[in-house]
């Protein structure tokens, strides 16, 4: 996996006003950790970022930092660790890098890509269930793969694969439970079946009388002479 340079500058000044700031003018405050403490606080430009997460790697995208300390251009290879997003905009407002090694291995997450048509679904008509998103693995950052594909074309209804069932490289780890379930081949009639048994009436059930609109009227003229012979009666 190829790195992505982005430059940066150091950050003198903290807090919120301080990163409002930043943020108006396009710069994101960013923070880069070092087994799990603050290393140093820098500013990237957001729009910087985003290019470097527009490539096939992702989140998992490996990043050299570049930026001056003490008048000395200095850098650091970092993972994104963190990214915080403005809730309306969708913009970056803050993001934690962790510093690596490309030589020691980290623990990252991945997607898992379904490849092929299953056959309960192509011949009987069943639905993929996609149980299982991200798998969490480990190994060297340079082999952090795009995304682990899973073949289904073999798939019938009832038909699960695990993650004890998956291919992946001999470098790397995978630390998910092995025996949850990654993808399933469901029956698609399951539910409205079992929605059409409910409405069925059961053996002997009353079902509603209907009535037209003239024999409605009838009744409700029935109705009426019926009270009014009652309070003649009292009446008298």
């Amino acid at each position: 996996m190829a790195e992505i340079t982005i430059n940066a500058q150091q950050r003198e000044v903290t807090g919120k006003q301080a990163a409002k700031r930043l943020r108006n003018v396009g710069l994101a405050p960013a923070i880069v950790y070092k087994k799990g403490k603050i290393g140093v606080n820098l500013t990237i430009k957001s729009v910087d970022l985003i290019h470097a997460l527009h490539t096939s790697a992702g989140e998992n995208v490996i990043i050299k930092l570049e930026y001056e300390k003490d008048s000395k251009k200095t850098h650091k290879t970092v993972i994104i660790k963190e990214m915080q997003h403005h809730p309306i905009r969708g913009s970056i407002i803050h993001v934690d890098f962790s510093e690596i090694s490309l030589t020691q291995s980290i623990q990252v997450k991945v997607p898992v890509h379904p490849v092929g048509e299953a056959v309960g679904v192509k011949r009987d008509g069943g639905i993929l269930e996609h149980a299982l998103w991200e798998l969490d693995i480990e190994c060297l950052p340079t082999k952090i793969p795009e995304k682990i594909d899973v073949n289904v074309d073999e798939l019938e209804i009832g038909n699960s694969i695990h993650v004890k069932d998956l291919k992946v490289d001999s470098d790397i780890k995978i630390l998910t439970d092995p025996e949850e379930v990654v993808i399933l081949v469901e029956h698609a009639k399951a539910e409205e079946e079992e929605i059409a048994e409910e409405e069925i009436p059961e053996e002997g059930a009353k079902e509603p009388e209907v009535i037209g609109e003239k024999e409605r009227e009838e009744r409700q003229k029935e109705k009426g002479e019926g009270k009014t012979q009652e309070q003649s009666g009292k009446s008298e």
